[in-house]
């Protein structure tokens, strides 16, 4: 979780490696170490009457085990405080723990299983609650995403 949550700051200065349909492939130097992930963007974003700023889903390398990985969601605003995130992978659900702008899986056996779903699925959705208290979904194309998350094997 510590590197993801590095992830954000050094959001600023990725090289994007790669483009797999709705997943782009990234790489940033993290104290001397290239740590790499994929992300996208979502299709469609309600309600659509409130701005969301920048959202994001990534997976990305878990420092020092490069084949696991460890998805995460990250928000243009902030997440109501002890909220969940759901995210539902063609009707299979898994909770996400939320902290500032991010969410992440909240029971880590499951991260395996959720990047499973990623690469078998269609459609992903994704719930979240505001620190407004507003209720907000996005959808997600998992079109390019196996491919993406298969390229980051060769990144080092």
């Amino acid at each position: 979780m510590v590197a993801l949550s590095s992830v954000a700051s050094a959001a600023q200065t990725p090289t994007r490696m790669n483009q797999y349909n709705d997943w782009g492939s990234y790489s940033y130097d993290s104290s001397g170490s290239k740590v790499c992930y994929v992300l996208s963007t979502p299709k469609t974003m309600q309600p659509s009457s409130v701005d969301h700023g920048d959202i994001f889903f990534l997976v990305s390398q878990k420092p020092g085990n490069k084949s696991a990985y460890e998805p995460q969601v990250v928000m243009g605003y902030p997440l109501r405080d002890g909220s969940k995130v759901t995210v539902d992978v063609d009707g299979k659900k898994f909770a996400l723990f939320t902290r500032g702008e991010s969410a992440w899986v909240e029971n880590a056996a499951e991260e395996p299983q959720l990047v499973a779903a990623l690469k078998a699925g269609r459609s992903m959705k994704v719930d979240a609650v505001s620190q407004r208290g507003t209720q907000t979904n996005y959808t997600y194309s998992l079109a390019g995403v196996t491919a993406a998350i298969n390229s980051l094997a060769s990144c080092k």
